[in-house]
């Protein structure tokens, strides 16, 4: 009986000490659980991160896709920045665990500060993400990230002071910002695997688990131990393919051309003083170039930057289709019932030849003036390269202890594709014009 007696007294102990454990843990952690499509449960336990995913500036990213127009080749490709952010700070939480595993010393301010400029690294991206991003701005959606992180440490009050230099390379300890940018980044770990996702290109998927788990650091540089070497191989082909298949499509350009030519259109309009409906943000930035410097000197400007989403093109795009203007309303037509361009790609320059026959073509046509034909012919250049070893290596730590680039030791038959610029041409045109 008195064993008994003990057995109830050290078991009720240890429930009500479990009990009190738990609550300290729920109270301390008070974390958020976000269920993604490509890595499963990301946990979120920081209450400065719970509260910038929180921000208004944040939440916008819901309402900007990934990938611009893609959705108009691949119907899936419906994802938003929203998504990427969080699942690029999700590899960041894998990729700063595993430096800590091998012994680097990363301390709690350095991970938390590391985190928060993965996440916010795509917060100043225009409506559509890159297709207008020196449209409606001047300025580079990095640059304008920037501005945006500069006004939200002010708004709380230097907390994200760390995370600023790391974003702007400006951090003694190097490695955390190619983390956030460069070759081998997690923004380019979870795009890849997001937009391969999405789209249903397979080719572009990569084993982004292997290689964050072979990442080490050798004299403040981020490298990867030898045998990762077939995985970093395989993503620089899976990226190449992926702008090839996907980024640079013919169709999504000759869409993306024919949205910029709308933007184009309405802001002429504007500077006539000709009435055009737009939502307020969209107005503003029809009627004004707001350079970085004003934005940081101005926060007005960025909140009426974080009011502008996709959203508000699309509704303005609605109403445009029954402009007075025929161009305006001819290009917005086009765009909203997929009526796009023809796109011609080649590796050597547009014929002028044929660029004149064109030109000619589309203004006996639609009764264009020489400068209105513009809006109808475009013709341009596009470049990609999967990997430039001048700009930043992907080291690759040796047995012996050397590091070397990637390029010079890799047996990959195509690797000298991977690490050439290659470039094409293009010219847009109307379908129903021919030569």
């Amino acid at each position: 009986m008195l064993i008994l007696n003990w057995y109830r007294f050290f078991h009720n102990f240890e429930c009500i000490f479990l009990v009190n454990e738990l609550r300290k843990m729920s109270t301390k952690t008070n974390g958020k659980v976000i269920n993604d499509p490509i890595y499963g449960l990301v946990n979120i336990h920081q209450p400065l991160i719970l509260q910038l995913i929180d921000h208004p500036f944040f939440q916008r990213l819901r309402r900007i896709k990934q990938l611009s127009l893609n959705e108009l080749v691949y119907p899936g490709a419906t994802h938003t920045r929203f998504h990427h952010a969080i699942g690029a700070m999700h590899l960041m939480q894998q990729a700063l665990t595993t430096l800590r595993q091998k012994g680097h010393s990363i301390s709690e301010t350095e991970y938390e500060a590391a985190l928060i400029a993965i996440l916010l690294h795509d917060i100043g991206h225009a409506p559509f993400s890159h297709s207008l991003e020196y449209t409606l701005l001047s300025n580079s959606h990095e640059a304008i990230s920037l501005c945006m992180m500069k006004y939200l440490n002010q708004e709380m009050n230097g907390k994200l002071t760390l995370a600023v230099k790391i974003f702007e390379n400006s951090y003694e300890r190097k490695f955390f910002h190619q983390l956030v940018s460069g070759q081998l980044d997690t923004d380019r770990l979870d795009y890849l695997q997001r937009d391969s996702f999405f789209t249903g290109v397979i080719e572009g998927r990569v084993g982004a688990d292997r290689i964050l788990k072979l990442l080490d650091i050798h004299q403040d540089q981020l490298v990867v131990e030898q045998k990762g070497i077939y995985g970093i191989e395989h993503f620089l082909t899976a990226r190449r393919i992926m702008y090839w298949q996907v980024y640079l499509h013919k169709t999504t350009l000759g869409a993306e051309q024919l949205l910029i030519q709308v933007l184009e259109r309405a802001k002429l309009l504007v500077s006539k003083n000709q009435l055009l409906f737009a939502t307020p943000a969209l107005d503003f930035f029809l009627k004004n170039q707001i350079s970085e410097t004003q934005f940081l000197e101005n926060p007005k400007y960025l909140e009426i930057f974080a009011q502008l989403d996709d959203y508000d093109i699309w509704a303005s795009l609605k109403s445009w289709t029954t402009h007075s203007d025929w161009i305006l309303s001819q290009l917005c037509q086009s765009l909203l019932s997929r009526r796009l361009f023809r796109v011609e790609l080649s590796h050597k320059k547009i014929d002028e030849r044929i660029f004149q026959i064109l030109q000619n073509k589309i203004r006996k046509q639609y009764k264009l003036s020489k400068e209105e034909v513009s809006y109808f012919l475009i013709k341009g250049i596009i470049s990609n390269s999967a990997y430039l070893s001048d700009s930043q290596k992907i080291g690759i730590l040796q047995k012996n202890g050397n590091v070397s680039d990637v390029a010079q030791i890799s047996d990959l038959q195509n690797i000298q594709t991977l690490t050439k610029k290659v470039k094409k041409y293009y010219l847009c045109y109307p379908k129903e014009i021919q030569y």
